[in-house]
């Protein structure tokens, strides 16, 4: 199960893995906000963001392949 934390961190059973990390600065400031998730039809994570606009696609890497940068 995927979730998006939206100030949300203490609902969670049990301990979370994240999987998509970089929305907070180093002074704690939010330059996103993940707000709701999906699966696409290849399988893919999708995120909607509500401070970047932005509806971010995770998938996995293939083999080989470097992977890029976070939000």
């Amino acid at each position: 199960m995927f979730v998006g934390q939206h100030g949300s961190w203490n609902r969670a059973a049990g301990a979370p893995v994240d999987v998509l990390t970089g929305f907070l600065n180093s002074h704690d400031a939010a330059l996103g906000r993940p707000v709701g998730v999906a699966i696409d039809k290849q399988g893919a994570l999708l995120v909607a963001d509500d401070v970047g606009d932005t509806i971010w696609r995770v998938s996995a890497a293939q083999p080989g392949t470097p992977q890029s940068g976070t939000p």
